[in-house]
């Protein structure tokens, strides 16, 4: 792709370094932006350094946060016994769009993928078996996606807590083997939340 200006060039060649954007995508996009009064281009460009300056991670649950504690965790309406176990920020995002939890979140930060040399030390594992240690958890919700790594990463959990009084649980699979939460539709995804089966039985399947 050939470009008259040198400054065009390297604004789209940045944008397509974005997940899913190809470079035809990201000119147009560069290219819509210069269409734009000036404002609004200041205004995308002082809201992403800010997202990236400015925002935390819950001490609590690791969700996105602009404070301390997440909305989620400060919320008092919700139900801390119950512990939702999920990968990312975008699972979170995907399960309350159905509106059919009212507990919290564990957010691990990843699965556990020996090829990709992400082990359990990498994930926020150990402040979660914390929590169930603490006995402040009374149920936790394997809500990983159902791939190798995220059974993996399930059934590592559950063998590490298995000793405690906790019932473990995991979404139905109205969720086909493979997909990721965020790509389910929010009936699906909501179902099988609230037709969660034992973890144990799981194991069995």
């Amino acid at each position: 792709m050939d470009f008259s200006s040198k400054l065009l060039e390297n604004a789209v060649n940045e944008v397509s370094r974005l997940p899913g954007i190809g470079k035809r995508t990201a000119l147009r996009l560069v290219l819509h932006l210069l269409k734009q009064p000036t404002d609004h281009t200041k205004f995308l460009s002082e809201a992403l350094l800010q997202v990236r300056n400015d925002v935390k991670t819950c001490e609590k649950c690791h969700n996105i946060s602009d404070t301390i504690l997440c909305a989620i965790c400060q919320n008092s309406k919700r139900n801390p016994e119950i512990v939702c176990v999920v990968e990312d920020i975008r699972d979170v995002m995907a399960i309350e769009s159905t509106a059919q939890f009212k507990g919290l979140y564990h957010v691990l930060g990843g699965k556990i993928s020996p090829i990709e040399g992400i082990g359990p030390q990498n994930l926020q594992i150990d402040s979660l078996i914390h929590k169930v240690e603490s006995g402040e958890i009374k149920e936790l919700i394997f809500a990983l996606s159902s791939t190798m790594e995220g059974d993996t990463t399930n059934f590592y959990i559950y063998k590490q807590i298995e000793k405690f009084n906790i019932t473990t649980s995991t979404i139905a699979r109205g969720i086909s083997v493979g997909d990721e939460l965020e790509y389910a539709d929010e009936v699906t995804l909501g179902r099988s939340i609230v037709n969660r089966i034992p973890f144990s039985q799981s194991l069995k399947a």
